[in-house]
């Protein structure tokens, strides 16, 4: 059973064709590192898998409750970070938004500064609880951009700490990055695009583990 799947998705921005025919599957419990150069789609494709963009052809169809974690951190500055998590708990239409705040910041290591204007906090800080936010509501499905991009080291384990415990429990992950060595550190398959196509997809193998740059070598416009 599929978590995720994409058919023949193509989504144009004017004349242009930002992904041409994409074609994704993505089974339950798994984590695909969807991986590409800068303006091969990654983005867009997340973000139609996310619902913040309708596909110009094609379908999606997603199988349980989604956890989003744009290139914007999404934080409301004029809120604490307690506050900001009952906004979004709320929004989830979360039973009890408070005591999940408190479990949610507990995770990412915010529960001493919980009443802290998120405007007050460090970038590293504000990333944490922007990870927070996505995990909230316990999703079941996770579509990560960029995750571990410009966090501090105390952020990307707190992250991968929090990915890892996400897939034990069942979650399906997809996660897009340019970060190849730390994603392919929990990626359980790898799909590369190139222009808006999908050039290779299928299970991590301990060549791209090893040696980050195997994967476009071998499957890359330039390996042709």
């Amino acid at each position: 059973m599929h978590a995720v799947a994409a058919d023949r998705v193509w989504k144009y921005f004017g004349d242009y064709p930002a992904l041409r025919g994409v074609d994704l599957e993505v089974a339950k419990g798994s984590c695909l590192a969807l991986l590409g150069r800068n303006g091969a789609g990654k983005t867009t494709m997340l973000r139609i898998l996310a619902n913040l963009s309708r596909p110009t052809k094609g379908e999606v169809r997603i199988d349980g409750a989604i956890g989003y974690l744009g290139h914007g951190i999404g934080v409301y500055d004029d809120l604490s970070a307690f506050e900001n998590l009952i906004l979004f708990g709320q929004l989830q239409g979360l039973a009890h938004p408070a005591k999940a705040a408190i479990e949610a910041l507990t995770r990412v290591g915010l529960e001493r500064v919980k009443d802290g204007m998120a405007r007050e906090f460090s970038r590293g800080m504000r990333q944490r609880l922007a990870v927070a936010r996505a995990f909230l509501h316990h999703p079941k499905i996770l579509l990560l951009d960029e995750p571990f991009t410009s966090l501090d080291d105390k952020a990307i384990a707190v992250l991968q700490a929090l990915l890892e415990h996400a897939l034990t429990e069942g979650a399906t992950i997809v996660m897009s990055t340019h970060q190849i060595r730390e994603a392919m550190e929990l990626a359980t398959h790898v799909a590369l695009l190139e222009r808006g196509k999908i050039v290779h997809a299928g299970p991590r193998t301990p060549e791209m583990l090893h040696d980050p740059g195997w994967l476009y070598r071998t499957y890359g416009e330039t390996s042709s």
